[in-house]
């Protein structure tokens, strides 16, 4: 039964390395598989590759969080700006989903393009920023937004590993 619960721990770490690439919460959904297998069957794991596991998934919440906002203020945004870049992400993410139906792309690119309009949108209305300057700032948030789904996809392919291999090579 041991085995079972390492290939579980193995599907839901593939899982959660896809949900986190759409930007979903997959690196909890990873922890959580990983903790009911290890409730279930203790030999799994030590503590170690769990403990080891959370940390790498608030890195890659803080890593996440941070990305737009700081594309945003980098290219001079300010706090109206930061607000717009992540709740347009948010918005992004549900609109690319659902209108562009390509598994994967649709969400990273919604995400991707609406923290870039709800900066330059914040910046433009709330911020009182130039057409130029919106644009800039909106620009510096979709990199941002863009280099942090890579980021907290990174940590989740760290996570990935570090539970598996635990799970197999205890």
């Amino acid at each position: 039964m041991t085995i079972f619960a390492a290939i579980l721990v193995t599907l839901g770490c593939l899982l959660g390395v896809v949900l986190t690439l759409i930007t979903l919460p997959g690196t909890w959904v990873m922890l959580l598989i990983a903790l009911a297998c290890w409730a279930w069957r203790p030999e799994l794991y030590t503590w170690h590759p769990l403990v080891a596991a959370l940390v790498l998934a608030v890195l890659a919440e803080v890593a996440e969080f941070l990305g737009s906002a700081v594309g945003a203020s980098r290219a001079g945004g300010t706090r109206s700006g930061v607000i717009g870049a992540v709740v347009g992400a948010i918005i992004g993410l549900i609109v690319g989903s659902i209108f562009l139906p390509i598994p994967i792309v649709g969400s990273i690119v919604g995400a991707v393009v609406g923290a870039g309009l709800g900066a330059g949108a914040g910046e433009r209305t709330l911020g009182k920023q130039t057409w130029h300057a919106s644009w800039t700032i909106g620009v510096g948030a979709a990199r941002g937004r863009l280099i942090a789904i890579v980021v907290k996809t990174a940590f989740a392919g760290a996570m990935a590993v570090v539970l598996v291999a635990a799970a197999f090579w205890p």
